[in-house]
């Protein structure tokens, strides 16, 4: 089936309310589960499983020199990894188009919602600051990477400890109990939603994004602030698309928030696993 026969198809059951999965149009697959401690050499790991697709997520901790500008400020560096094994669309190489607006996203939800105080990080200033790595990979790519990937980003966040330094040089492999600064109400969750006609649908599937005339992904808080808004897709979208599209993020990021149980408390966490 060729994409303007899928089109018609998809099109055709969105316009009953139908999805190919049976899904609503604003329904996340379910259920959708969380694992941390899955990597046994980062300072914080995660993985999400949403439906068929699947995102691992590990934070490394270094130490360097801060940023010129922000000299009193801990770094952080975002990058993703579609391996081809997820997917047969994903290819061996360099870092492609795709793979670059992923990691910006995630990078840009977690980074503008101030989740990390960063400052917090600084161990000199203008000479010494914490840098944290954050590095997604896809393990199965069945649609809506960026959701399953912000929501495992923000658990390896939340599960990192910091390692130990002596003499300002990381110890690897030995950990001190103390976690990343967080600032609990900036905690973002990220939700997306892609336009197919003129019907909305939250948590796209690979066939559904393929299809989609746009994209928005909006990272929210608990306190509703919008921290970051990122438009995809081909065709441009109206003043009300974007107000519904903002709603429909509004009431599905407190469902997705509803994953990290006991207001983020990590030991109710680690027993989904």
């Amino acid at each position: 089936m060729n994409n303007n026969d899928m089109k018609d198809y998809i099109a055709s059951l969105l316009n009953k309310d139908l999805r190919e999965d049976g899904r609503k149009l604003l329904e996340y697959r379910k259920p959708i589960k969380i694992e941390l401690n899955i990597s046994k050499n980062a300072e914080g790991s995660a993985r999400v499983i949403m439906g068929e697709t699947e995102v691992i997520a590990g934070v490394k901790m270094n130490v360097g020199e801060p940023f010129p500008d922000t000299p009193e400020d801990g770094i952080l560096i975002t990058g993703a990894e579609l391996l081809a094994l997820s997917s047969p669309e994903f290819e061996l190489g360099p870092p492609d188009a795709q793979t670059t607006e992923v990691a910006r996203i995630i990078d840009r939800g977690v980074r503008e919602s101030g989740m990390i105080d960063l400052k917090k990080l600084c161990i000199k200033r203008g000479e010494l600051v914490w840098i944290i790595f954050l590095d997604l990979y896809t393990i199965n790519d069945q649609g809506n990477l960026i959701d399953a990937g912000a929501l495992a980003s923000v658990a390896a966040l939340l599960n990192t400890v910091l390692p130990k330094l002596k003499d300002n040089k990381v110890l690897f492999g030995e950990h001190t109990k103390e976690k990343l600064p967080v600032v609990n109400s900036n905690i973002p969750v990220t939700c997306t939603i892609i336009k197919i006609g003129d019907k909305f649908v939250v948590d796209p599937t690979a066939k559904e994004e393929k299809v989609s005339d746009s994209r928005f992904t909006i990272a929210i808080s608990e306190k509703e602030h919008i921290h970051a808004l990122q438009k995809g897709g081909s065709k441009g979208v109206t003043e009300q698309d974007i107000d519904k599209m903002i709603d429909i993020a509004s009431s599905k990021a407190k469902e997705l928030r509803k994953v990290l149980p006991g207001k983020w408390n990590l030991q109710n966490m680690k027993k989904q696993e």
